[in-house]
């Protein structure tokens, strides 16, 4: 155990997030996401929701400043009546942590699908609200925030 380090960060994740460079990105995912079939490297954290992953996570992750658009939300497919409230959620939780980088992308679902193929890793939720996922693009840590 450390001092200060959130529970739901696992040693798995927190060595993964480390790994991390810039530019790298990462998927935090819904319970209905594909993980384990696009994750190059998978982490299971299926008794949690998004939102209390991404809180922790965003303690520690510093988003790309270089990117318009750092953060990406799978789009909803047209034609499909949901409209997430999550999202604004999520828009609070980046807002806390980096207030300039709330400007979110939104990629078509196939898109999506191909851009979490190519992640660094997927973090596999039981979250059960649709549209749920989300991906971060690593920024970088300057000398003084290190």
């Amino acid at each position: 155990m450390l001092k200060h380090i959130p529970a739901i960060l696992t040693p798995d994740l927190l060595k993964i997030l480390m790994e991390m460079g810039h530019g790298d990105e990462i998927v935090i995912a819904d319970g209905n996401f594909p993980a384990a079939a696009l994750a190059q490297r998978l982490v299971r954290l299926d008794g949690h929701g998004v939102p209390e992953v991404l809180r922790a996570v965003m303690q520690f992750f510093p988003l790309d400043a270089y990117t318009k658009e750092p953060v990406a939300l799978m789009e909803v497919v047209p034609g499909d009546p949901a409209a997430p409230v999550i999202w604004d959620v999520y828009r609070d939780i980046i807002a806390a942590a980096e207030p300039e980088r709330c400007h979110f992308e939104f990629v078509e679902r196939f898109a999506f699908y191909e851009r979490a193929k190519r992640a660094y890793a997927v973090i596999a939720t039981g979250e059960t609200e649709i549209y749920a996922n989300i991906l971060l693009k690593k920024g970088v840590v300057l000398p003084e925030d290190a």
